[in-house]
């Protein structure tokens, strides 16, 4: 690019673009060998290399069918081929040999079968097997319409049978076929030309109408010639910066925008906009390749302008190279627009610019320092004199700011979390800092400075987790459609049923082991351990930046997860993720492994798709309430799974190194239990109450349920002596199951059945150590008196209607999580067995 060519586009000025200056440049700027062996410069024509992993095209999957197809699948009369036939598609692909009877319009039919001494006729087979030229020779010839192999040979071995082994290709630039017999036109544009003459577009010469023509596109192929000159440097040159940046070519979409924006004379006079319009209906990616192009165009603009893309006040993220904050592979960058300009004081935006310039933030970064900037211009520009004139601001326009700040909230106004806020006003005192030593705010004046009181203080905050937990009820729902997880849903070149068996695993592992979504994305194959029955995950805990750590879960998950490993050890996967559970869609995404926002798109789909769901109450009719699919996400797997141990009565300190929370405070958000709720399930169970026999003993109020008993470990207590001591005088020293005042419930049946098995275990471990008769009488008098009150507190229930079962069940629940949260309860660490597994 000359000096020249960029004062001739500046002097253009903002309100023309010199066109032809524009197009000087862009002649310097495109590469002449632009991916050699696929693009042809001179006839316009691009033919995707299936070899090539940076374009969208490979050969059908069918070993024996050479057709290129868009996506890694199968040709459409292969795939009808398998359809009819109920193979696999492994097999299909392996075995299946296409016969070739007829070709598809624009590709090369067979050649004609006329030879003799080793020449065949060059021409394309027409009717019977033979040219046009041969077949009326051999009507001519013999007067019949057929032949046989014998005749045919007979009759070209004559000396007067022409044959023309090098034949003239068609006249349109980039056609590979041969030029019919006589003509100098394919079959194909031979009836193209036919249809036009009928339209009165046709012309007078083949040759020239052929000029203005495009060969007949494959699915790998797209020309450029029906745009302009100068539109078609404007492709070329959008292309060669999308491979700059290492993404893949699609000629499908390529092939679209070429419909759709021809006739045009430059992409710098469209609005982008109406340009989105016209392809509304198009594929995502298509709309992603018209957003780019343009982005492109108009960067290249500003460049042959002499401005770079970080030099003004409004920046396009792509264009500046703003990496991902989740980038790893160096490449990726967010789309979107950084605008400056929003910044009213002029100060306080040339310090943002120069600081963004400067240290070369990510998006995320850059975003959140300019939403601090914003907050702080918008606080000022309230005060008197708005903030404009650095040196005038003083203490109190601090203290505002900093307000400000303390009660920053979200576009719905739901105020952020104190975290949040407190990273917005960090933000903002660095970029001062910044800006003062810099140089930048020489006259900001010393009073608007940060002081030890702008702080924004911590806050105990409910966990937000508790609550989000989808109801079991609905779990039991999903576990019943889980064979429609991942059904349509793309996944790079993966199979369908591959995708399903992926997602449906990682369903599988999210509801059983209550991992965050990228805690379960990221998975290592070799991450599980197997001892015998006992099994451990181990996994990483990016959040707290806590790796390597342990968590026991069933076999039944295990096997789903072995399952997958065996169908994942199959596939051809991106080389980066061979050692991931989950791999990435492509070897192009800036992670190896299942990007979270894939999986919880594949959920939501799925989600969307099933039919009504149960929430498990009823209204006042009696009729089951709906659930709102909106509450189906991947995080809220782990509030299930959290509730559902706290439901369960798990002590807290286990249930928090499950959740592998640093404080139990966060733990305790899930065993919440309102009064009004607690007060039902004591009404309920204080009808089932039974004495030390298991004879039904129960209380007269919910009052004396409360006031006359104490919790002990396997039961409720009426001793006045230790009910006054608070179930901490117990003359039995708890041997429970032998005292009269012992009053246990249906809600203490697991910690029943856990402490049958200590004692168990206690006798055999006495046996073992030949321990004295009494011991293991005591022992074994103990697991009978235990094991006579649980089996008949499991009679009674039985015998009881389905509903009350119900009612007496979910009564349990709810005081087990309240004894739990009182600390209680000693029900060791359980792993819910759901014997569910993906299909």
């Amino acid at each position: 690019m000359t000096l020249a060519v960029v004062t001739e586009l500046a002097e253009s000025g903002p309100e023309g673009i010199d066109l032809q200056a524009w197009k000087r440049w862009l002649d310097s700027a495109v590469e002449a060998d632009w991916r050699p062996g696929e693009w042809d410069g001179l006839s316009l024509l691009f033919t995707g290399d299936v070899d090539n992993p940076r374009t969208r095209a490979y050969s059908c999957r069918t070993v024996a069918c050479s057709t290129v197809v868009h996506t890694n699948s199968f040709c459409f009369r292969c795939a009808q081929q398998m359809k009819a036939g109920g193979q696999s598609a492994e097999e299909f692909a392996a075995v299946y040999v296409p016969a070739r009877l007829a070709v598809a319009g624009g590709q090369d039919p067979a050649r004609c079968a006329v030879q003799r001494a080793g020449r065949r006729c060059g021409y394309p087979a027409s009717s019977r097997g033979l040219c046009i030229v041969h077949y009326q020779g051999w009507r001519k010839h013999s007067g019949r319409p057929t032949f046989t192999g014998a005749e045919l040979t007979a009759w070209a071995a004559e000396s007067g049978v022409p044959i023309e082994d090098q034949v003239p290709a068609c006249a349109v630039p980039g056609c590979a076929s041969a030029a019919a017999p006589r003509r100098v036109l394919c079959a194909y544009h031979h009836r193209a030309r036919a249809a036009a003459a009928r339209r009165g577009e046709a012309g007078s010469d083949a040759a020239s109408w052929a000029e203005g023509q495009i060969p007949f596109l494959l699915q790998h192929q797209f020309s450029l010639r029906p745009l302009g000159e100068l539109v078609c440097l404007e492709f070329l040159y959008a292309l060669q910066q999308r491979d700059a940046r290492g993404a893949k070519l699609d000629t499908q979409c390529v092939r679209h925008m070429v419909r759709t924006i021809a006739g045009t004379e430059s992409l710098l006079l469209i609005d982008r906009a109406e340009a989105l319009l016209l392809v509304e209906r198009a594929s995502n990616n298509t709309r992603a390749h018209v957003k780019e192009f343009f982005r492109h165009a108009r960067a290249g603009y500003e460049q042959a302008l002499g401005r770079g893309p970080r030099d003004g006040e409004v920046w396009d993220a792509v264009s500046a190279k703003l990496a991902s904050r989740y980038s790893r592979s160096g490449r990726r960058y967010n789309q979107g627009t950084i605008d400056f300009t929003k910044i009213a004081q002029p100060w306080l935006r040339h310090a943002a610019l120069e600081w963004a310039r400067a240290m070369d933030p990510d998006t995320f970064v850059l975003r959140r320092t300019l939403d601090s900037c914003l907050r702080a211009s918008v606080t000022l520009q309230a005060r008197p004199g708005g903030g404009h004139d650095p040196a005038s601001l003083t203490f109190a326009d601090m203290d505002a700011v900093v307000e400000a700040f303390k009660d920053a909230r979200k576009p719905d106004g739901e105020r952020y979390v104190f975290t949040v806020r407190r990273d917005l006003l960090t933000k903002f005192f660095q970029l001062l800092d910044f800006g003062r030593k810099a140089g930048l705010l020489e006259e900001l004046a010393g009073g608007f400075a940060r002081h030890q009181s702008h702080m924004i203080p911590t806050e105990e905050r409910e966990d937000e987790e508790a609550g989000k937990a989808i109801p079991e009820p609905v779990i039991a729902q999903l576990d019943a459609h889980v064979n429609t997880l991942g059904v349509g849903f793309p996944y790079g070149q993966m199979a369908p049923a591959d995708v399903q068996l992926m997602f449906q695993t990682a369903y599988v592992v999210l509801r059983d082991t209550g991992r965050r979504p990228i805690e379960v994305c990221s998975l290592k194959t070799n991450y599980l351990e197997i001892d015998g029955d006992d099994v451990t995950l181990i996994w990483d805990n990016h959040k707290k930046k806590r790796y390597r750590r342990r968590l026991p879960i069933t076999t039944d998950t295990a096997s789903a997860i072995q399952r997958w490993i065996r169908r994942r050890e199959k596939l051809n996967l991106p080389p980066r993720s061979r050692t991931y559970l989950f791999p990435a869609i492509s070897a192009d995404t800036g992670v190896p492994h299942l990007v979270s926002g894939n999986l919880a798109r594949a959920i939501r789909a799925w989600a969307d798709a099933l039919p009504a769901l149960h929430s498990g109450n009823l209204d006042r009719d009696g009729a089951p309430l709906p659930y709102d699919t909106a509450g189906i996400f991947p995080y809220a797997f782990r509030h299930s799974y959290a509730q559902r141990h706290a439901d369960a009565g798990v002590r807290p300190d286990v249930l928090r190194d499950l959740m592998d929370h640093r404080s139990v405070d966060t733990t305790m958000g899930y065993y919440k239990v309102s009064l009004e709720r607690k007060r039902a399930a004591v009404a309920t169970m204080r009808l089932q109450v039974v004495d030390r026999s298991g004879k039904p003993a129960p209380m007269a109020s919910t009052t004396a349920y409360q006031a006359r008993s104490v919790a002990v470990p396997y039961g409720n207590c009426t001793e006045p002596t230790n009910i006054k001591a608070g179930g901490k005088s117990c003359p039995l020293r708890f041997q429970c199951a032998g005292c009269g005042f012992y009053r246990p419930d249906p809600s203490y049946l697991p910690a029943i059945e856990e402490h049958l098995h200590q004692l168990r275990t206690d006798r055999e471990t006495a046996h073992a150590l030949d321990a004295a008769d009494f011991v293991t009488r005591n022992l074994t008098d103990q697991i009978d008196a235990y094991t006579e009150v649980a089996e008949k507190m499991h009679k009674q229930l039985a015998e009881l209607p389905t509903d009350q079962q119900t009612e007496i069940e979910e009564a349990a629940r709810i005081l087990r999580k309240a004894r739990a949260a009182d600390g209680h309860t000693l029900l060791p660490l359980t792993v819910i067995n759901r014997g569910q597994g993906a299909s």
